[in-house]
């Protein structure tokens, strides 16, 4: 067993990648392709000096050989977090590259094209439910009918704007060795930690015998290990995160308490709407009663006017009756003659 550098510390990562040889060894096991030459680009890297964090990421341009044996140049765009929260970066700088005049060729004719460009995503967090820790995303070219184009493709046009991707859950390394990637890739597998300082690992040379390209990487993170900047840096990262995710841990129980106060604000907001339903429905039997009671009030209203009518009917009655027994005792009759004669 041996004790190396953690290489997700991005001062340990540059430290690493840093180095021609382990440069190639991890792009071509990355691009399944054999990675002839690199040359470096720029790069940006978490330091003291910065307010905040910012991703780890360099460019290389790479010339790798092909299946008939001729290299191609590709732009490999290379970057590192610990934070999901960093990830919405990556396409500001990937617009940043697309733009590059360093990054456009001219081809026989003075045709200008950008470089092909593969982006890879070395990630300290889970994307999802997505379980594999190596995740391929190719382009095709598809004709209207969904039928895949191949004739003419690759073409420069096309290749200059859409980029294959290759994201690495790192998380999701845990020391299967299956192909020459996993091998590549289980120096970064943190279930190797050391228990008592998560700044080193704790790796099985024994794993890597007969591999001259994976001793030299070894061999480069045992150096990182002892080199007094990179332990700085690395210092300064864990004072970082460590800041980070304090905030983080006090955000979730600020959002808990406020999760708590939500949930006792809906049961006292339900609770007034059953009290609401409840007055809604007094009102709404109260409002009944006085429509029924409205509608007996018409029912007496219409009756009193009927009886009304019959009496004023009755007294006109009696009021002609009264004329015809004046007229008849006028005319001779007498009282008792007169009421015979009306039937009164």
């Amino acid at each position: 067993m041996i004790t190396v550098a953690n290489p997700i510390y991005d001062a340990v990562f540059k430290y690493l990648v840093e180095d021609a040889r382990v440069a190639r060894t991890l792009l071509s096991a990355l691009l399944k392709k054999e990675v002839v030459e690199v040359e470096f680009r720029r790069h940006e890297y978490s330091n003291g000096a910065r307010d905040k964090i910012s991703m780890f990421r360099i460019d290389f341009a790479a010339q790798v050989r092909q299946e008939d044996g001729t290299t191609k140049l590709v732009l490999i765009e290379l970057q590192k977090t610990w934070l999901e929260t960093e990830t919405l970066r990556f396409r500001q700088y990937l617009a940043t590259q697309y733009a590059s005049a360093e990054n456009i060729l001219k081809d026989t004719n003075s045709v200008e094209y950008g470089i092909p460009m593969v982006t890879v995503y070395l990630l300290g967090h889970r994307l999802g439910d997505i379980d594999v820790p190596v995740l391929y995303v190719n382009h095709d070219s598809f004709d209207y009918d969904g039928n895949k184009v191949t004739k003419g493709i690759p073409d420069p046009f096309v290749e200059s704007l859409v980029h294959d991707s290759i994201i690495v859950q790192i998380p999701l390394l845990h020391g299967r060795v299956n192909n020459r990637l996993d091998a590549v890739l289980s120096v970064f597998d943190q279930t190797q930690k050391d228990r008592n300082n998560r700044q080193v690992l704790n790796i099985d040379e024994s794993h890597y015998d007969g591999d001259e390209d994976m001793q030299h990487l070894l061999r480069r993170l045992l150096s990182a290990a002892s080199d007094v900047k990179v332990r700085q840096d690395m210092n300064v990262e864990e004072e970082y995160f460590l800041a980070i995710e304090n905030r983080d841990t006090a955000i979730m129980i600020r959002d808990a308490k406020i999760k708590e106060l939500d949930s006792a604000l809906a049961e006292k907001d339900s609770a007034l709407a059953e009290k609401d339903s409840a007055l809604a429905e007094k009102d709404s039997a109260l409002a009944e009663k006085d429509s029924a009671l409205a509608e007996k009030d018409s029912a007496l209203a219409e009756k009193d006017s009927a009886l009304a009518e019959k009496d004023s009917a009755l007294a006109e009655k009696e009021a002609k009756l009264q004329r015809a027994a004046q007229l008849l005792q006028q005319a001779g009759m007498s009282e008792q003659e007169a009421a015979a004669a009306l039937g009164l």
